[in-house]
């Protein structure tokens, strides 16, 4: 179950008019924060990356299934199936929910380090063509409002000079 303050981003993030993939980076974040924490294990980043999307989806975040030969056919129908789908209301084991969470404290913590996410953004990003990254950041720049702007123009500069040394 998601928690409350991720869904509220969501729907802020909704009514700033941002796409459904920023809404679903709040339930990521969540999921990241989570194997940080030993609360979650994940075998890589892509598996939390996975699940965040997943808890999206259930959340009611409108977001399209992987696209035909990206995943298993399995993954798709469930991915449309999942769609704003209801609370579920588990049945609370103590002495399972105990062996569970012994079992994730010993799972690794490095899949949501920040080399390992670094290294799965590159390869993402790599994967895509650079007028489509551009018009993402051309449509990222619609909703920031002046503000951010004013903001990721400093950072950049600082990112620049950094970088130039």
């Amino acid at each position: 179950m998601p928690e409350r303050r991720t869904v509220e981003k969501a729907r802020k993030d909704k009514r700033a008019g941002k796409s459904t993939t920023t809404q679903a980076g709040e339930f990521v974040h969540e999921e990241i924060r989570k194997v940080r924490r030993g609360e979650h294990g994940a075998r890589s980043p892509q598996q939390a990356i996975a699940i965040g999307l997943s808890k999206a989806r259930r959340a009611g975040v409108a977001l399209r299934p992987p696209r035909k030969g990206t995943a298993k056919a399995s993954t798709r129908k469930s991915a449309e199936y999942e769609a704003g789908q209801g609370k579920r209301k588990p049945r609370r084991r103590p002495r399972v929910s105990r062996a569970v969470s012994r079992v994730l404290k010993r799972e690794p913590r490095s899949t949501a380090s920040r080399t390992a996410l670094s290294k799965q953004t590159q390869r993402a990003a790599s994967r895509r063509t650079a007028s489509a990254r551009s018009a993402a950041a051309r449509k990222a720049v619609k909703t920031k409002g002046s503000a951010g702007r004013s903001a990721a123009a400093k950072k950049a500069a600082q990112t620049r000079t950094r970088r130039r040394r």
